[in-house]
């Protein structure tokens, strides 16, 4: 039996590092604890918990975990510290040895924290651990960020299957899992019904939807297509051999879903995928590419990178690299392969020097860099819809059009949240956005 009354009158603070599905997580424990009464603290408030969700998908994650548990802990003194995600269920040892934690919850544990929560007393040796065994985290728990910006991440799935030789985020997260399409869609309506206007679908795996309850994505976003109120969806990160033409077909006819693809490709090289247990090789990925900007010529697509893995040599980087700049994308993200305990890929041989891996890496963000101007420049003179967000800089403010282009415009409290058909007229002083010329 939880005793309520030590929520009364407390104060949390709450820490996101690492994707999207965190940050929706991170909400829904923000609103779990709000509902016991505890509120979100203010500018100059100290916490009286302070909950930190944390990502390990690389060991510079973890480093900059610990470095974050340290100086929150530091920021908020005599808080009680509860770290939860995937570095606390990957080594959760290692984060309840960290000075000033007090509680690690696993995944299985954290989106139910308020049964874990009978006190708020420090301790004085070592946090306490609630995790449980990976083969054992089997919920799936919905979220929803509603935080303090335009977009909403909506999860849809969570887990993965796939045990890529270098991802550690299958003994993270648990096996692939999701929630049911109509319960997806009701909290869809939520969000429109509170004013929200954009929402973008999060998951691990979002591809692999449906296999806990029998549906597909297809089924998904054609349901989710008739919520009225949302004025556009966006998919996030997307394996290539689970994002159908099907899928790709109904996006380019559709209401409300954006021109927007993020697709991981990893490496643009077949014996090097074949190295990682990647599940397509570099002709799908091709045709994937292809197909979209087919249906979609405008469409932004994103693409993430690995560099630097065992096994690619000089000459697979090269080639790699030669397919993705032939490849009509807009924008890379790049990571530095990063070596993970228990993963499979430490049995392969060849190992890349961090200096060779850097040269790489800063090559790809070069590309992507000419990419990313390239795509923006050839959209100057169009006609875009904007969804305009708060202001973050002085006197500018900023949107983005459905194909992701980010804009800048003067600050307006009437457009906060709203749409607006604009003229991208040329880029800002530092290139960094679009200018816009509102036309209604």
């Amino acid at each position: 039996m939880i005793d309520n009354t030590v929520f009364e009158n407390k104060l949390a603070a709450y820490y996101t590092l690492g994707c999207k599905l965190n940050f929706a997580e991170t909400s829904t424990i923000g609103k779990t604890l709000a509902a016991q009464g505890i509120r979100k603290v203010r500018n100059g408030e100290k916490a009286d918990i302070c909950v930190i969700n944390t990502c390990s998908v690389t060991e510079l994650a973890d480093k900059k975990c610990r470095q974050a548990i340290r100086r929150i802990s530091k920021q908020h003194p005599g808080a009680y510290m509860v770290v939860t995600g995937c570095y606390a269920q990957l080594k959760p040892e290692e984060v309840a040895s960290i000075e000033g934690v007090d509680l690690v919850l696993g995944a299985e544990q954290k989106l139910d924290i308020v049964s874990y929560l009978n006190d708020f007393k420090k301790k004085n040796e070592g946090g306490a651990i609630v995790a449980s065994k990976t083969k054992d985290i089997k919920t799936f728990s919905p979220s929803c960020s509603a935080d303090d910006r335009t977009r909403h991440f909506l999860k849809v799935q969570d887990g993965c299957d796939y045990f890529c030789t270098y991802c550690t985020i299958p003994f993270a997260r648990g096996r692939s899992r999701n929630g049911s399409i109509a319960s997806i869609v009701k909290q869809a309506e939520e969000v429109a019904s509170k004013g929200g206007k954009e929402i973008v679908l999060t998951g691990v795996n979002i591809g692999d939807f449906g296999r806990t309850t029998g549906e597909t994505f297809l089924d998904l976003i054609k349901a989710l297509d008739e919520v009225e109120g949302i004025v556009r969806y966006r998919i996030s990160s997307i394996e290539p051999n689970l994002i159908t033409d099907e899928a790709i077909h109904f996006v380019a006819q559709s209401k409300r879903f954006a021109p927007h693809f993020h697709i991981p490709l990893q490496s643009g090289n077949d014996e090097v995928l074949r190295l990682m247990k990647r599940k397509y090789d570099t002709s799908l990925f091709k045709h994937k590419v292809s197909k979209i900007k087919e249906l979609l010529p405008n469409a932004f697509i994103g693409v993430d990178v690995i560099v630097g893995t065992r096994g690619e040599t000089d000459e697979l980087f090269e080639d790699a690299r030669v397919f993705i700049e032939g490849l009509d994308i807009s924008q890379l993200h790049v990571f530095s392969y990063s070596e993970r305990p228990g993963t499979q890929a430490l049995k392969i041989d060849h190992s890349v020097d961090p200096k060779i891996k850097h040269t790489r890496s800063q090559q790809l963000l070069d590309l992507s860099e000419r990419k990313l101007h390239a795509f923006y420049e050839a959209n100057i003179g169009k006609e875009q819809v904007v969804l305009f967000e708060e202001a973050k800089h002085g006197d500018v403010m900023h949107g983005f059009t459905a194909n992701y282009i980010k804009v800048e415009a003067p600050y307006r409290k009437d457009l906060v949240n709203e749409t607006r058909r604009v003229l991208l007229h040329d880029f800002n002083e530092d290139k960094t956005a679009l200018t816009v010329i509102i036309i209604e």
